[in-house]
């Protein structure tokens, strides 16, 4: 036999002893489940926003270009070309798998999985399914010249700027 039976106020100090101890383990996992659901709601709530370069950016004025020049912007991933009085902005993003492509003498030619396109940005070779994009380049009202990288325009595209 037991103390405990022997003894019943001692068994009835035990029991009230043991549901003291449950009750505060219960309460401490229920304040800690309580703490960690209220921050992980607030972790939630925190906007998860990254923000990549501005899709609408000025590359300049068009004095600031020689007839014939070719100006790329490697942040924004687009070359200004200059045609006589007209400009237009060609993409330098492979259209195959999103490689940085290089301008050369006879168009542009992607290091990653050989795609080649010829000067206006079509597709020559390689696996390329279509032409770089050609986006809006217009005159804002400073003078400088502002390329819109959400508005493609169609290939030989030009912006006709008076002297």
């Amino acid at each position: 036999m037991t103390t405990a039976n022997l003894n019943p106020e001692r068994a009835t100090e035990a029991v009230e002893g043991r549901r003291t101890f449950i009750s505060w383990i219960t309460a401490g996992a229920l304040v800690l489940s309580a703490g960690l659901m209220g921050i992980f709601n607030l972790i939630f709530l925190r906007p998860r926003v990254t923000y990549g370069p501005p899709s609408k950016f000025r590359v300049g004025k068009p004095d600031g270009y020689s007839s014939g020049a070719e100006v790329v912007f490697p942040a924004a991933r687009v070359v200004v070309r200059r045609r006589g009085d007209e400009f237009a902005a060609i993409s330098l993003v492979c259209t195959h798998l999103g490689c940085v492509v290089n301008p050369t003498d006879s168009g542009f030619d992607c290091p990653c999985h050989g795609s080649k396109y010829d000067s206006a940005g079509n597709v020559v070779a390689g696996p390329a399914p279509k032409r770089l994009s050609w986006y809006r380049i217009a005159q804002a009202p400073n003078g400088e010249l502002e390329v819109d990288k959400r508005k493609e325009v169609d290939s030989g595209t030009y912006l006709e700027v008076k002297a």
